[in-house]
C-alpha cells in the first residue's frame, strides 16, 4: 500500500467515532430500516436474543420479535457464530467469508451438496440431520460461507436448517464490503483483526486489504497503527457527540466484540478486563456516559448488575429504568433488578 502520513487519533476520538457509527450515542427512530442499520456489521446471537437486545440499545420502540422482522435473516455468521443479519446483506456475511483456497472452498462447497441431497426442501433440526447422515451436526457450519444456508435458533434446541438460492454477488466484492463494513464500525482496524472477526485466512484477509487500498486512510492510535476508512475520517474528527446515560449491551455485542491490544483501548484498566471478557460466556457491558464501567447478567427476569466503582443515585436511578426497559421475551412478571457492590 502507498505509504502516507499516518493520521493520529487519540481514544476519545475513536470510541466517539465508534459509538456514532454503531448509533449508540442516540437511539435511531424505530423501522424496518433503522433495525438494518443497527445490524450494519452484524447482530451476534449466540446467547439467546443478544441480537434483539443489541437492536434495542440501538433503535426506539424495540419489541421482542424484532429478530423475526422479515428485513433480518439469521445465519452462521463470522466465526460461524449465530448472527442476525439484514436479508439484503446475506451475500455479504456469507459469500463475504467463503474460502478461495482449493481445500477450503471444496470443503464448504461439498457440506452444502451434501445437506441440500438430504434435507431438499425441508427445514431439520441440525442435531437430527447429523446423525442421520452419520455426521458432526457441527460441520454444517462449513457450508455458511456458500450461502445456501440459513437457521432459526430459538435458543432451547439446535437451530433448525434449510437450503436456499445462493446470493448472485461476487464473493470478492462481498468480502470488500464486509472489510467496509468492520473498518467502520470497529475502525482503526488491520488486516489481522479483519481476519480474526471474520474468521477467514489470513491470506485472504491480505489481499482483502491490498484491493481496497484505494479506500484507505493510515492512521496511528494509542495501541498501535491501523487503517481507517478515508470516507470515515469526518467522523473520527468531529467532536464527539454526548454520549447515551446509559446502554446495557448483550454478550457479544459489537461494540465490545474485541480481541488482543484492541480492548486495551475500550477498558484501559487490566484488572478490568478479565471480568468483561472472560474465558467462558461473556456478560453484558454496562455503559455510562460512553464508558465500560462494569457488567450485568440476566437469569430470566433478574438482571444482575455490578458496576466497578460507587455510583451517584441518579446514575443508579438510571440504570435501573434502562434494565427495565429492556424487551426480554416471554416474561410473564416485571424486570427485577439485583445490585452486586
Amino acid at each position: 500500500m502507498k505509504k502516507t502520513p499516518r493520521l493520529a487519533l487519540p481514544r476519545s476520538q475513536i470510541l466517539a467515532h465508534r459509538r456514532r457509527a454503531s448509533h449508540l450515542d442516540e437511539r435511531l427512530p424505530g423501522g424496518a430500516r433503522s433495525r438494518e442499520r443497527a445490524a450494519w456489521a452484524g447482530l451476534q446471537d449466540s446467547m439467546p436474543r443478544a441480537a434483539v437486545l443489541s437492536v434495542h440499545a440501538r433503535v426506539e420502540g424495540t419489541s421482542p420479535d424484532a429478530w423475526e422482522d422479515p428485513a433480518f435473516i439469521q445465519l452462521w455468521g463470522p466465526r460461524f457464530s449465530t448472527y442476525v443479519v439484514a436479508a439484503r446483506d446475506h451475500a455479504v456475511f456469507s459469500l463475504g467469508r467463503l474460502p478461495d483456497d482449493p481445500a477450503g472452498l471444496r470443503r464448504a462447497t461439498d457440506t452444502a451438496d451434501r445437506l441440500a441431497d438430504f434435507i431438499g426442501s425441508d427445514k431439520r433440526e441440525q442435531n437430527a440431520t447429523g446423525k442421520a447422515m452419520g455426521v458432526n451436526a457441527n460441520s454444517f457450519r462449513y457450508a455458511a460461507p456458500t450461502g445456501r444456508v440459513l437457521i432459526r435458533w430459538e435458543g432451547a434446541n439446535k437451530p433448525l436448517l434449510w437450503m436456499v438460492d445462493p446470493p448472485d454477488a461476487d464473493p470478492a466484492e462481498a468480502r470488500m464490503e464486509l472489510a467496509r463494513r468492520h473498518l467502520h464500525v470497529f475502525g482503526p482496524a488491520t488486516a489481522a483483526s479483519f481476519q480474526q472477526w471474520a474468521g477467514i485466512k489470513p491470506t485472504l484477509a491480505l489481499s482483502t486489504y491490498d484491493a481496497l487500498a484505494g479506500e484507505l486512510l493510515p492512521v496511528s492510535t494509542p495501541i498501535g497503527d491501523g487503517w481507517i476508512l478515508s470516507e470515515d475520517e469526518p467522523s473520527f474528527l468531529t467532536e464527539p457527540d454526548p454520549p447515551a446515560p446509559v446502554r446495557l449491551l448483550p454478550s457479544g455485542d459489537t461494540y465490545y466484540l474485541l480481541q488482543g491490544a484492541e480492548r486495551e483501548l475500550l477498558v484501559p484498566d487490566p484488572k478490568r478486563r478479565p471480568e468483561l471478557w472472560t474465558s467462558r460466556v461473556w456478560p453484558g457491558a454496562l455503559v455510562v456516559e460512553g464508558e465500560v464501567i462494569g457488567v450485568w447478567r440476566r437469569s430470566s427476569g433478574t438482571l444482575t448488575i455490578e458496576p466497578w466503582s460507587n455510583l451517584p443515585g441518579d446514575t443508579r436511578a438510571a440504570i435501573d429504568a434502562e434494565a427495565r426497559s429492556l424487551p426480554l421475551p416471554g416474561l410473564t412478571t416485571a424486570i427485577s433488578i439485583r445490585w452486586v457492590g
